[in-house]
């Protein structure tokens, strides 16, 4: 089976292709500025990459532009479109429809529903998969949702202290997102480390971060909640809010809510606090420099991530293993290093020079250390294309 991954944006697409025989990756690709007088369409095949410019007005084009690529027959890997048994999602939120499901209007709707507490995420995804269901019927189209690995989450710890019936009725609870990720690192540190039954806290930190805690390979509890636009500060996200601060600022400014909620959505976090950049590449650079708002939005950033480890470290009764994942996670020395900062009483101690000089899937605790702490590059692709197999052939 032959399954193809999509990551949308609104004016672009990104696949890659499995061959789930072996779990191999055949290729990887994607369409750049879709809707432009002429879009970029990129293939890599057996490390070979290619690209083209094509008129591309809407996402089944770019579907049908990357099929004609990987059918190609000189520089393709696959003889006909129709070995591609489902076009799988990495969709973010439905509400209470979670899991793997296939795409339906049923499906849709849900999403729909969610448009205001996901706007980045479920608009592009909605309007790109009923394209392909018209445009492309003969494929099936999976939808792999974020909230889905969350589900095992005890209700103590998903329902806020707000009216009751804000839940039942509302769905305001605590859903959690970043599933396919915490879920891949789930996985991939108990073959690690051999054993099933682990206590393991995952920290996805990027463009935007969460945290989960992990009890024998299932969620326990997790920093996103309602939307994904909360948990530790994101990139441009505010994260964590007291939703009492919302009318202040109207009176004051007199923007309205939507003007509000998008400055927290689009300028708020590290960029807001910063003021130079969401970047934490950048933000470590005029930190060095002597930026003293830079160094905030840091600190700030850190505190928060600790916060969350903490409670997690409390919730699970200790960890065998912390792991660092996504772009800051994996390549940011120094945030690993502040955020394990004197914890030596609670058995994390890092090995400061592996830390320094680690990339790819290393162990950056020392020997001394009791908790393990990982690097550890996460493939939420994968953990789709898995899905998306076991929803069209379940044992």
């Amino acid at each position: 089976m032959k399954v193809l991954v999509a990551n949308l944006g609104s004016t672009s697409f990104k696949y890659r292709l499995f061959d789930m025989a072996g779990e191999r990756q055949l290729a990887r690709g994607g369409v750049e500025r879709i809707g432009a007088p002429s879009s970029p369409c990129t293939v890599e095949i057996g490390g070979v990459k290619r690209q083209m410019e094509a008129a591309v007005p809407d996402h089944a084009v770019a579907v049908k532009k990357c099929l004609e690529q990987l059918t190609d027959p000189e520089s393709g890997c696959l003889q006909d479109a129709n070995e591609v048994a489902a076009i799988g999602f990495k969709a973010v939120h439905a509400g209470a429809i979670s899991g793997v499901q296939r795409v339906t209007e049923e499906v849709l709707l849900a999403m729909e529903a969610m448009n205001q507490v996901a706007p980045a995420h479920n608009p592009p995804y909605i309007a790109a998969m009923r394209l392909l269901s018209e445009r492309l019927p003969g494929i099936p189209l999976a939808a792999a949702f974020e909230t889905g690995f969350h589900a095992t989450i005890p209700d103590r710890l998903r329902y806020y202290a707000a009216p009751y019936e804000w839940a039942e009725q509302h769905q305001v609870r605590r859903w959690g997102f970043h599933g396919a990720s915490h879920r891949y690192i789930a996985g991939r540190t108990a073959e690690l480390l051999g054993r099933r039954d682990l206590r393991v806290i995952s920290c996805h930190l990027g463009g935007s971060s969460s945290l989960c805690a992990i009890r024998n390979g299932q969620s326990a509890a997790t920093s996103m909640g309602m939307s994904p636009q909360t948990g530790v500060p994101h990139n441009n996200r505010a994260g964590d809010f007291d939703p009492f601060a919302l009318p202040v600022v109207m009176r004051r400014t007199g923007k309205t809510l939507d003007e509000a909620l998008h400055d927290l959505a689009e300028r708020g976090g590290l960029l807001g606090l910063s003021g130079v950049s969401g970047d934490v590449r950048d933000l470590e650079q005029a930190a060095s420099e002597g930026n003293e708002r830079a160094r905030l939005a840091l600190d700030v950033f850190v505190s928060g991530v600790r916060n969350y480890l903490g409670a997690y470290l409390v919730e699970l009764g200790g960890a065998e293993a912390i792991v660092f994942t996504g772009g800051i996670g994996e390549n940011s020395p120094s945030i690993r290093e502040a955020v394990c900062r004197n914890l030596e009483a609670l058995g994390i101690v890092l090995d400061p020079a592996t830390n320094g000089t680690a990339t790819g899937e290393t162990r950056v605790s020392s020997e001394q250390s009791r908790i393990q702490v990982w690097i550890m590059p996460t493939n939420e692709e994968l953990v789709v294309a898995r899905q998306v197999k076991e929803l069209l052939e379940p044992t």
